[in-house]
């Protein structure tokens, strides 16, 4: 059966007829066309397809759309405005965080959750918030540098 999900997403409407239990993951990729969610194990463990829901981060893998029903959903697609990327966006590439890249858009969504609730956090809250975020290239210094890079610009958005 069918439903009608309404939500928002990276500042604009959505709605999509779709089963309600679908995962949230597979509506971003193939309904909206959001391709920058990846879709890594499956099962919430490598939390490559963290989102943002109202603004705490979610295994989108795990999340039904359901569930999405009239949240703000904010993916890596929608954190550069007015052609500038967010702050943890442009120390990842300052820092040279990412590899293969798969993992990042990920990391930047669980790390923005970070900065929002902790602007400056110590080295061990990042590594806490961050634990979980797997990334198969082990890129895991640059990526804390970056992390730490951006929260000494206040991790938000310029």
């Amino acid at each position: 059966m069918t439903a009608t999900v309404r939500f928002t997403v990276n500042g604009k409407p959505a709605k999509v007829e779709t089963e309600p239990d679908r995962p949230l993951l597979e509506v971003l990729r193939e309904d909206l066309y959001l391709t920058g969610t990846k879709y890594g194990c499956g099962e919430g463990q490598c939390r490559a397809c963290t989102v943002l829901m109202d603004g705490k981060p979610v295994t989108s893998c795990l999340t039904s759309v359901r569930a999405a029903a009239g949240k703000k959903i904010v993916t890596i697609e929608g954190l550069a405005a007015s052609g500038r990327l967010h702050p943890l966006q442009q120390a990842f590439l300052d820092e040279g965080a990412m590899q293969c890249g798969y993992c990042v858009p990920g990391m930047i969504l669980q790390a923005v959750a970070l900065l929002e609730k902790t602007p400056r956090p110590s080295e061990t809250q990042i590594v806490d918030a961050m634990n979980g975020n797997l990334c198969r290239c082990c890129g895991y210094p640059r990526i804390l540098a970056a992390i730490s890079k951006a929260a000494g610009q206040g991790g938000k958005r310029a």
